[in-house]
């Protein structure tokens, strides 16, 4: 294997080497969509449309572009969106961020909703701890709307949305493609992927669309070998020393390995296509993927590593993330009004594997507790800590809209919308043969048990009226009015952990929660509200379009599961948007600049014993401009997307909120002062892609050479906890393929991160960055922090053939 990674290493050298000199001296360029992006049809506002139609800032890449961009997941797309930011700690666990609005929410399960909702087709599939990362094959297009989207799309969808749709079945013909690949990463194993879809044609009304797929992702982090020794200390009056010959050594022989981060994904995609007659269609879709993610997806940032892609993991570490979607999209006419019926059910099962000694070494060793675990006989026992966790999501969705004659003067489109999305969680905090009076009752070995049931339920009627003031000049204006209703029930906490008076961590009541051994949460939060949008457009020619917009979108609010702390509210975001968007025959010019105010920001943290928290703290304010612009010519296509935001609090943040944001007192410390840049996301962001297309014999030739860059970001908004973990510092990639193609096939070499950056998109402690990340409180930085890494550099050979 380790030969066949060479070869390809030495070839992929050669001939990228080649295609650079042939593209040196070429402006560089962005082209986001296939063939044509004029001819490109979105469903951005519920409604089939040009893309150069739309009067929002909307990025559509299309099926053959995701191809030749090497687009296999959602990390893959955002690299090409300017306006979005992503951040992951392993596959089927990342968030996503438009325009700069994060706050560095540490996507925990009690904590807030994603800023920004994802759709598959007609369907939401934002999962409360993100969306789910999906192989991106047999994708008609990506769409990418930037800014609140609240009126058309809802909860979640506060700062954008984006929507994946799938090639339909096609009733014109029976055919079909399959394609191979095979690739090798830089430090890392050997990978590939096998894929294909079959369109059959049943009858002139009816067709079927089956899509399958399976993906081996190399490892390329190594877990190396070590050794951890526990310190038992105890107090003696107000000191903490060492009991001398009671300290703990542990050593991870067991799990060191070389590239153990490798991923298999494997799924398929079941459509049917039914034509009633001339005007009703039935769209009934089954989609399902499983994913099994091996190791960490964390370079270790302590003493004990002194090179990149490496870490050092004393327990198992894994995920297994099922799901599968079931939909049904009923379209047709009454009258000349369009109607659609759309519904779903979704259902994801994760299982994990995690290491947690650290948090053990930290609080449980540095800070004394250690010294209180022991098992049945009464001896000492490591604190050596691990989870196990089962996390289980359902989401039922249902949507019914009409729409008015697309080419009327006045024009509306609304409905009624309704979604009920559940998650059971349940997280094993597990240290090896614990005594059974310290054991959360009904478990083994739990020092600390999580068993909740978080249910979030959305509804809204909502609507958009266009009204053509002349044939120049439209105003459109929109609004929904939503109710929320969110709760989170059963048990969290430690058997007895010295400072309750039950015998079962503040228990309150008999178990709810299956598996819980009583119920010491039972919250809900509900609130009813109303959003809106207005715009107004006014198009100069057919291919010169300006607009304005002040939209607003929200998020709902939720549940502090920490007693002291009550439910957090909603926060909003408030758009001002002038855009334009503009064709001059082979160039195309679209852009927009903005102010978002973003109003009762639900800022989410680890707080006091690792907890997460949310408090609604202050507002920021993003001022920001975003642009493409493309060109093309014959073979030749160039272009370039940036984004700039600007984005800061402009009150300070108070350990504890209050109206008055004095953050003066003792118990409530300033935490980061008005003027502090949002985290995760930088300033600027931009990419551009260059690909020249040339006959070569009876074959296409191709060469294509893409550049991505994003600039330094804060990890935290917090002052203390940034300065500990330390800023994002800004990276570069480049990714280059060179292929041919024929008469139904195609071949392609290609890299991506060919100059194998080390670019990190995010950065986590184990317990709080206090703790974890300052081990001997003077030396910031002095703990254990894993940093998230981009891809090492992959080169990789693709075949396809159509039938």
């Amino acid at each position: 294997m380790r030969k066949l990674s060479a070869v390809l290493t030495k070839s992929g050298a050669f001939l990228l080497g080649s295609t650079i000199l042939c593209t040196s001296g070429t402006a560089l360029a962005q082209q986001n969509n296939s063939d044509d992006d004029r001819d490109i049809v979105v469903t951005a506002s519920k409604r089939e449309e040009n893309l150069q139609d739309v009067p929002l800032a909307i990025t559509a890449i299309g099926n053959e572009r995701l191809q030749e961009l090497q687009v296999k997941e959602f990390q893959d797309v955002v690299k090409f969106l300017p306006s979005v930011t992503i951040q992951t700690l392993a596959p089927g666990f990342s968030q996503v961020y438009f325009r700069g609005v994060a706050s560095g929410e540490n996507a925990n399960h009690s904590t807030s909703l994603p800023t920004v909702g994802t759709y598959l087709d007609e369907m939401p599939i934002t999962t409360i701890q993100g969306a789910l990362d999906i192989h991106t094959y047999d994708f008609a297009r990506v769409e990418a709307l930037a800014g609140p989207q609240g009126t058309l799309y809802g909860a979640s969808s506060m700062a954008g949305t984006i929507k994946l749709v799938t090639n339909k079945p096609d009733t014109s013909g029976t055919y079909g493609s399959v394609g191979l690949e095979l690739n090798s990463v830089t430090r890392g194993g050997i990978g590939g992927v096998a894929e294909g879809f079959i369109n059959a044609r049943i009858s002139d009304r009816a067709a079927l669309r089956l899509v399958g797929w399976y993906r081996h992702d190399a490892g390329y982090i190594d877990n190396i070998a070590g050794t951890r020794t526990y310190p038992i200390k105890q107090y003696v009056g107000d000191d903490l020393v060492d009991l001398p010959g009671d300290d703990i050594t542990q050593n991870n022989a067991d799990f060191v390995e070389k590239d153990y981060n490798s991923v298999d994904t494997y799924g398929a995609r079941l459509a049917l296509g039914i034509e009633l007659d001339d005007d009703w269609t039935l769209r009934p879709t089954l989609m399902g993927q499983i994913q099994k993610a091996n190791g960490s997806f964390a370079q270790e940032r302590s003493s004990a590593v002194t090179r990149s892609l490496q870490t050092v993991q004393y327990n198992p570490e894994r995920s297994d993330d099922k799901w599968i979607q079931a939909a049904l999209t009923i379209e047709g006419k009454i009258g000349n009004w369009d109607l659609t019926v759309t519904g779903g059910h979704l259902r994801r099962k994760t299982l994990t594997d995690s290491d947690y000694s650290d948090y053990a070494y930290f609080y449980d060793a540095l800070f004394g507790s250690a010294v209180y675990l022991y098992d049945n006989a009464g001896d000492q026992i490591s604190p050596n800590q691990y989870i196990e966790g089962i996390d289980r999501y359902r989401r039922n969705f249902g949507e019914i809209r009409v729409a008015s004659p697309a080419d009327a003067r006045i024009r509306f489109i609304g409905g009624l919308f309704y979604q009920r999305q559940s998650h059971n969680i349940e997280q094993h905090y597990i240290i090896d043969n614990l005594s059974d009076d310290l054991q959360v009752p009904g478990t083994v070995d739990n020092i600390w048990l999580t068993k909740q049931l978080r249910v979030d339920r959305d509804y809204a009627a909502f609507g958009e009226l266009s009204f053509d003031i002349t044939d120049k000049l439209t105003l459109t204006g929109g609004g929904r009015l939503y109710k929320f209703d969110n709760s989170l029930v059963g048990f969290f906490g430690y058997n007895n952990p010295g400072y309750s008076s039950n015998s079962v961590y503040a228990c309150q009541g008999p178990a709810v929660v299956d598996g819980s051994p009583c119920t010491n949460l039972d919250k809900r939060t509900k609130k009813t509200d109303f959003i809106h949008k207005l715009n107004l457009t006014y198009k100069f020619t057919d291919d010169v379009m300006m607009y304005a917009t002040w939209s607003r979108g929200f998020r709902p609010g939720g549940i502090n599961r920490r007693g002291s702390l009550p439910p957090y509210g909603s926060d909003t975001l408030d758009n001002y948007e002038l855009g334009w968007k503009t064709s001059f025959g082979p160039v195309r010019f679209n852009g927009a600049v903005y102010q978002e105010d973003w109003k009762n920001i639900q800022l989410s943290f680890l707080g006091a014993n690792g907890l997460s928290e949310v408090r609604n703290a202050g507002i920021a304010r993003i001022r920001g401009i975003e642009a493409d612009v493309s060109y093309r010519s014959g073979g030749f296509s160039l272009g370039m997307g940036g984004s700039y935001n600007d984005a800061t609090i402009r009150r300070d943040f108070c350990a504890i909120a209050n109206a008055a944001f004095d953050c003066t007192t003792t118990d409530n410390s300033l935490l980061a002062p008005s003027g502090s840049r949002l985290p995760v996301t930088a300033k600027f962001k931009g990419n551009a892609v260059a690909r020249y297309e040339f006959p070569i014999g009876g074959v296409d030739g191709h060469v294509q050479f893409a550049v991505n860059h994003i600039g330094k970001r804060r990890s935290d908004l917090r002052t203390l906890e940034n300065d500990i973990v330390g800023d994002f510092k800004a990276y570069t990639t480049a990714d280059v393929s060179i292929g041919v193609k024929g008469e139904g096939w195609n071949a392609e070499l290609f890299a991506t991160n060919l100059f194998d950056s080390r670019g990190v998109i995010n950065s986590a402690v184990q317990c709080g960055e206090t703790v974890c990340g300052d081990a001997d409180g003077v030396t910031p930085g002095g703990g254990v922090f894993y940093d998230n890494v981009i891809r090492p550099r992959l080169i990789g050979i693709k075949v396809s053939k159509d039938f």
